[in-house]
């Protein structure tokens, strides 16, 4: 496993599916991981990282940029709406809009920033009470209302329940993205990305295969 093997599997995803090679981003998932590991990845020349905590990407991403240009940063963990104007300070894109409140609490800041991260609004399509995102039913309603607030929304997020085919949730996104005209989809991790992949995603978040397991302690 490694950097350059993922790379490969992507490629070979993309091929088998009909799909334009480098038509997927790959969101190297940092979090947890030593910096040295992550200057590591750096150094072969990956420039897209994934967060799932906005204190620990403002720990660890300020000096990452001065040092690597071209660098891509991704959160894709839950989001405080007391941490959003921090977010969206440090974030090129967001992967985790999953209420009305946290959308209107972005539309407010980027009114007084004049600027704003992509994002993608995440999709509970499970339906699971412990996590995060819409229901699929309110999805529309979800996109709608963030349109309405001029959000650049540019596509959906799912997770998918741990214990079901990740394929069928794939495809539920998907087919919310086309009905609402959103071309990114980000879904697929480190188990099941060319599903993902042969799905339509655009991002995929793969941390251990590059990284190697986390560091917890």
């Amino acid at each position: 496993m490694g950097l350059q093997d993922i790379n490969d599997r992507i490629a070979n995803a993309e091929t088998d599916a009909g799909r334009v090679p480098g038509s997927v981003k790959l969101i190297a998932v940092s979090k947890v991981q030593p910096n040295a590991r992550v200057q590591a990845v750096l150094e072969q020349g990956h420039r897209c990282f994934g967060e799932n905590k906005v204190q620990e990407a403002a720990g660890k991403w300020p000096d990452f940029r001065e040092t690597f240009e071209g660098i891509e940063l991704h959160l894709i963990g839950p989001l405080q709406t007391n941490k959003a104007r921090q977010a969206m300070g440090l974030f090129d894109a967001i992967h985790s809009v999953d209420r009305p409140k946290l959308a209107k609490t972005i539309a407010r800041i980027a009114q007084e920033e004049g600027q704003c991260p992509d994002l993608f609004l995440q999709v509970n399509t499970g339906e699971e009470e412990q996590k995060a995102g819409v229901f699929p039913a309110d999805a529309d309603a979800f996109v709608a209302e963030c349109r309405a607030l001029d959000l650049p929304v540019k596509g959906l997020m799912c997770i998918p329940p741990v214990d079901e085919e990740p394929s069928l949730h794939f495809a539920l996104l998907a087919k919310i993205a086309e009905r609402n005209g959103l071309s990114g989809l980000s879904m697929g991790m480190s188990s099941d990305f060319e599903r993902a992949i042969a799905l339509g995603a655009t991002h995929v978040r793969v941390g251990s295969a590059i990284f190697g397991e986390r560091v917890v302690g």
